[in-house]
């Protein structure tokens, strides 16, 4: 197999797990805060271990970039807070297509950093997604569970846009293992004062479960990432991530069976194929 070939099978496993991982809202029997906490933990370790492995460098170049890592942790914390809070009350399905509208979003966050101006192009974009999300809310209510766990995905998508962009400004000069190294031991240590369910009160199938999510849902899908990438360009990772929020579904109708509606299905397909075309026009000017 040639190397292009093996990225591209790494690529699409790495997507494929990280749409799994959607699963976990519904599979482990916590609240977001205690899945996120345990799962930053496990990843750590996970990741620690890999870089060992690997005998590639654990330790950042200068004390200012601990403090960029610092944050970046606890922007990351509170978006896996919010990916798992929102599934949880909107659904899978629902939860990541809320979620997707990260790449839109991106787009508005972007010249607070750059000098980028944004093009009548991404504000169709933006009416496109919206549009989608409309389709999607079943009431203008936040006492509604399903509106809630929108706003909720919508808050994390906006939350990794700022990961993303705040990491290519001040911390692109890291691979992505060491990079996420430090942002799920920081997300974990932040927020594990508040949790719930204490390590020694975990059933024994939470703590398989959060184990799977942490080192195959985690570690090892952004391992394969960043692999990946030694091969294929920024524009063919851009876009195969756009798969994502169809093997979520996909995993959520075999596993849970979780039926989206045709409401759902095209406001899904309004935001996924926007965030698709966001990604292909923005990564296309850069190769």
């Amino acid at each position: 197999m040639r190397p292009e070939q093996t990225s591209l099978l790494y690529l699409h496993t790495a997507v494929l797990l990280f749409g799994g991982t959607a699963l976990f809202s519904k599979l482990i029997n916590l609240s977001a805060l205690d899945i996120t906490v345990y799962r930053t933990a496990v990843a750590f370790i996970a990741l620690t271990a890999l870089l060992i492995v690997q005998r590639k460098r654990i330790k950042l170049k200068n004390n200012q970039d601990y403090l960029v890592a610092t944050l970046l942790g606890v922007v990351v914390g509170l978006h896996w807070l919010t990916y798992f809070a929102g599934m949880q009350m909107a659904g899978i399905t629902i939860g990541i297509i809320a979620f997707f509208t990260y790449p839109v979003i991106t787009v508005f966050l972007e010249p607070l950093f750059t000098k980028k101006q944004i093009l009548k192009k991404d504000i169709v974009c933006a009416i496109v997604v919206l549009s989608g999300i409309y389709l999607l809310v079943p009431e203008a209510s936040l006492g509604n569970q399903i509106t809630l766990g929108i706003v909720t995905g919508v808050s994390s998508g906006a939350l990794f846009s700022l990961r993303n962009l705040l990491q290519k400004r001040y911390f692109s000069h890291y691979g992505g293992p060491q990079t996420m190294l430090y942002q799920t031991l920081v997300a974990s240590v932040m927020l594990c004062a508040f949790v719930s369910v204490p390590p020694v009160e975990l059933e024994q199938i939470d703590l398989y479960l959060i184990l799977l999510a942490g080192v195959v849902f985690t570690a090892l899908p952004h391992a394969l990432f960043s692999s990946s990438l030694r091969h294929l360009s920024a524009t063919t990772a851009g876009l195969i991530s756009c798969l994502q929020p169809l093997y979520a579904t996909l995993l959520a109708f075999i596993l849970l069976l979780e039926t989206p509606s045709v409401a759902t299905l095209i406001g899904g397909l309004l935001v996924v194929s926007t965030a698709f075309f966001e990604t292909w026009s923005v990564t296309r000017k850069k190769v």
